[in-house]
């Protein structure tokens, strides 16, 4: 029975140089898993914490004003941040996370209408 290999952890062999990927047939300078892939998670997240603390700091500013304020200037911001998101690339993402995101803009506007509301 042969002895288990110390270093046996899984490495591919080339010649006298060990590498870790199983594609030993590409040329070294190629690294085909590390290229950047824009996930639209990133995108919602992105927009959500934007939306999240740009909302806020409008809402906490005006308070003190007429809630027209609030409410007009959270629903530019809002169609900005939205814009913003499209233009990153959610445009070319599936239906499910276009709606989400639609959604996701549309209710945290409808939070700050609701607490301006009663300011009108």
């Amino acid at each position: 029975m042969p002895e288990p290999q110390e270093d046996d952890d899984g490495d591919v062999m080339a010649g006298d140089r060990r590498i870790s990927r199983p594609d030993s047939a590409l040329p070294d300078w190629h690294i085909p898993d590390a290229s950047y892939r824009p996930v639209p998670i990133a995108w919602f997240a992105g927009a959500f914490l934007l939306q999240m603390v740009v909302l806020f700091a409008i809402f906490m500013v005006l308070i003190s004003k007429n809630g027209a304020f609030t409410i007009g200037l959270s629903a530019l911001a809002t169609g900005a941040i939205g814009k913003w998101t499209w233009e990153r690339g959610m445009k070319n993402a599936s239906n499910g996370w276009k709606i989400a995101t639609i959604v996701m803009l549309t209710v945290q506007l409808a939070f700050i209408i609701l607490g301006a509301s009663e300011r009108l």
